[in-house]
């Protein structure tokens, strides 16, 4: 081969080497930071905060980050517990999103069978490890751009309850994602997929029950039953089921139905969700809702008023940013289970249904990318409506682990749970640098967002005009 050839080869090669070289930089910053990942995710673990309460889950995020240099500001769109942290200077601003809220009702020991702990709230979605991931690979992004030199702004958004909350519609709301030009996340899972995934929008309200109370026994035709409208507006909601899309989903809680049964009840309250892919179908549908209730305190001889909870939007598709989060899965490959977590995870196993399930060992595995529906909701849904975004799934639960279940919060609080947040920190390390690198690839991010997005959309929060339901977790 001639000199002339050899020196064009080498110049070609060039390019991949200093990627090779940024790329490993960059994962050793991250796993250079697995000790102070894993004490977060376990102290946050242990708080389990619900939402809008995780004052010392948020503090603890905050603190780190605060520690790695970044700029913080605490208590942003009205939530004491969500913060915005960035670092450095210029653009492209890549944000990364880190949730930290648990669940009621799943507290869970890190054990392989059901032990419940003192305190009644659990981290069943895994949000402790989400919340450690997205600061861990902010704050290793932060090394990097510091040692290369290289522009751009990375931004932690802490965004607290996202279970029922929507923590980040405020944010929306308020501008906060106006300036960002990609928003990156990652949610716990039972295997390590980046598929672009759409998801049903949502809109939930509390309908509360005033009636008259009375001897139940002595002076029946005194009283006026607050439960009696929640069970009469039940009844009517159950009965529309046959009439909506059967994409919908509609479900429900009694909160509150009275205190003993020989006093008629005064005062009672449901708790509905409303669920549908579009938008649209969420807002008409949840109308019809509040007509049953209207109905129902009429037909009752009640009173009855609403609260709005909570919307979100649904997940806005962006293939490309998430055939990008695809390809640092299928280069880092997973991971493989120690002989303890594999004991482990075959005891978790024999908890759970029977059926056709993933080998237990299949947290090596990534899967095929495919589009897929979900069922559930989420607020990352009106983030993705305000920037580009994208996301994927990391191992953290044994295959076929259903998230808010015990099981999720017990692999979630030890070694198998925290394999899967380094490997998802590290996804969002590289995928970001990609960004900040080659900024044409957020150009094209940015015009599949616009196509999908449409001309015409003008952002309206489901949930309206109210403040944030600061109390929606707390105690009566």
């Amino acid at each position: 081969m001639s000199r002339a050839l050899i020196s064009l080869f080498v110049l070609l090669l060039l390019p991949l080497a200093a990627a090779v070289s940024d790329d490993e930089q960059l994962l050793e910053a991250v796993q250079a930071l697995e000790a102070d990942a894993i004490s977060i995710a376990e102290d946050v673990f242990d708080y389990a905060e619900l939402g809008y309460l995780e004052s010392k889950s948020s503090a603890r995020l905050g603190a780190f980050i605060e520690a790695q240099g970044f700029d913080v500001t605490y208590g942003v769109a009205g939530m004491p517990t969500a913060f915005v942290a960035e670092y450095g200077a210029g653009g492209p601003i890549i944000g990364i999103l880190a949730e930290f809220d648990a669940l009621p009702g799943l507290s869970q020991a890190p054990i392989p069978e059901r032990a419940p702990l003192d305190g009644n709230a659990g981290h069943a979605c895994g949000h402790h490890l989400f919340g450690s991931a997205s600061v861990t690979a902010a704050a290793a992004l932060a090394k990097w751009l510091q040692a290369t030199g290289r522009q751009g702004r990375v931004r932690v958004y802490g965004t607290p309850a996202e279970e029922g909350g929507s923590g980040k519609v405020y944010m929306v709301r308020e501008g906060l994602f106006s300036d960002a030009d990609v928003a990156l996340h990652w949610h716990p899972s039972d295997r390590n997929q980046a598929s672009p995934v759409s998801n049903n929008s949502n809109k939930s309200g509390r309908f509360r029950f005033y009636g008259v109370a009375a001897h139940a026994a002595s002076a029946p035709e005194r009283g006026r039953s607050a439960l009696d409208g929640v069970e009469a507006m039940n009844h009517m909601i159950n009965l529309m089921r046959e009439h909506i899309p059967q994409e919908s989903r509609i479900h429900y809680v009694i909160t509150e139905g009275g205190m003993a049964p020989n006093i008629v009840p005064e005062t009672a309250e449901v708790y509905y969700y409303v669920r549908h892919p579009e938008t649209g179908w969420v807002a008409a549908l949840f109308e019809r809702v509040v007509k049953a209730a209207q109905g129902a305190a009429l037909g009752t001889e009640t009173r009855m008023e609403y609260e709005v909870m909570h919307g979100n939007y649904p997940l806005l598709r962006n293939d490309f940013l998430t055939g990008l989060m695809h390809e640092q899965l299928v280069r880092l490959g997973g991971f493989a289970l120690s002989a303890s977590e594999q004991a482990f995870a075959e005891k978790i196993r024999e908890t759970l249904p029977p059926g056709e399930l993933l080998a237990v060992d299949s947290t090596e595995d990534i899967q095929s990318p495919e589009p897929v529906h979900t069922y559930g909701s989420t607020d990352i849904g009106d983030v993705s409506w305000a920037v580009p975004t994208a996301g994927f799934i990391a191992a953290t639960w044994v295959p076929g682990t259903a998230a808010h279940s015990w099981q999720a919060v017990a692999a979630g609080g030890m070694g198998i749970g925290h394999k899967g947040m380094m490997l998802a920190a590290k996804v969002l390390a590289l995928t970001a640098r990609r960004l900040y690198e080659e900024p044409e690839l957020i150009e094209q991010a940015r015009r599949e967002f616009d196509e999908r997005r449409g001309a015409d959309f003008r952002y309206t929060p489901l949930l309206g005009n109210r403040l944030p339901p600061l109390d929606y977790r707390a105690e009566p």
